[in-house]
């Protein structure tokens, strides 16, 4: 299988509980919270875990709380390489109110990182022996990186033959397409915010997605329509990918296991129409579980059987 790099510039410590209500300027009793890694790219390297596959997740780290991220990650048994910095990893909050089933969720800035601090991020993604065949660019930016972080990762990647994908938003991912990437997967909020004026129209989202990738911006445009599945363009064509119908339980996730199903399927192989409906079914499979819990391996497998043709 080929190799799969993700680099998660905002990297997290997602801490979760539960509360009867959320209720203003009372002290609030929450159950005992749980501990998890979060942060795109290392989201995306878990659930490629989950679904069977290896990838090394990159990531700066600093603090006592950069340090309880690379014991969560040893933990889950991760490929992972911390490049040290002096700010402290962030840490979020979720806080799911039992008496609504409404979540809260508290996502802090992170460290403000230094020119030397975010370029050596730059230099290690290809620092390994074993070179990257798919790097994932995935997450917000934290403090003093520049906007264009995600563009000299895609500079980098052509470089040296990779295919970079990203999963960003905002003025990160358009510096990214104007540099020309392999893949990006938006969804329909973050791609009608490109879009800006007129982006309710769906017509203007599929001229402009076509435009992304005639212009070789981007050779594969994922756009997520949440419960609607995804619409995927290529020099192929354009075609809708519908996801099996499932109960929703969170949302968490998705958008991460669908890009790591993505990733997966293409470096063990696969035709990009069969890796994106393996995606499509790693991120539906997200929506069935719990909390912050990503995809599932038995659901994601037994959904994608499901979107087979003839099935």
């Amino acid at each position: 299988m080929k190799t799969i790099v993700t680099i998660t510039m905002n990297p997290a410590i997602d801490k979760s509980a539960t509360v009867d209500h959320v209720l203003a300027e009372r002290k609030l009793y929450c159950s005992e919270p749980l501990f998890e890694p979060g942060g795109g790219g290392i989201n995306v390297s878990r659930a490629v875990r989950k679904l069977g596959g290896e990838s090394l997740a990159l990531y700066p780290s600093g603090g006592h709380s950069g340090q309880t991220l690379r014991l969560l990650l040893d933990q889950e048994g991760l490929t992972h390489r911390p490049i040290e910095v002096a700010g402290w990893t962030r840490e979020n909050l979720i806080v799911l109110e039992s008496a609504t089933g409404q979540q809260y969720r508290f996502g802090m800035p992170g460290p403000d990182l230094s020119a030397k601090e975010w370029q050596a991020c730059l230099e290690q993604i290809f620092a390994g022996a074993a070179k990257p065949d798919y790097l994932v660019a995935s997450g917000s930016l934290p403090p003093g990186v520049p906007q264009d972080f995600y563009a000299r990762v895609a500079r980098l990647g052509k470089q040296h033959g990779a295919r970079v994908a990203v999963d960003a938003s905002g003025e990160p991912l358009r510096l990214a397409l104007r540099e020309g990437v392999f893949l990006i997967k938006p969804n329909i909020r973050e791609f009608r915010e490109m879009i800006g004026e007129g982006g309710e129209d769906e017509a203007r989202v599929l001229a402009l997605a076509k435009k992304i990738v005639l212009d070789g911006q981007s050779e594969v445009v994922v756009i997520s329509l949440g419960a609607a599945g995804v619409l995927m363009v290529s020099d192929s064509g354009v075609e809708r990918l519908h996801p099996p119908t499932v109960p929703i339980i969170s949302k968490v996730g998705a958008g991460d296991s669908m890009v790591a199903g993505m990733v997966l399927s293409l470096a063990r192989g696969n035709a990009l129409r069969d890796a994106v409906r393996f995606g499509v079914a790693a991120g539906t499979a997200a929506v069935m579980t719990p909390g912050t819990e990503l995809c599932r391996r038995e659901d994601a497998e037994r959904l994608y059987r499901q979107m087979l043709p003839g099935e």
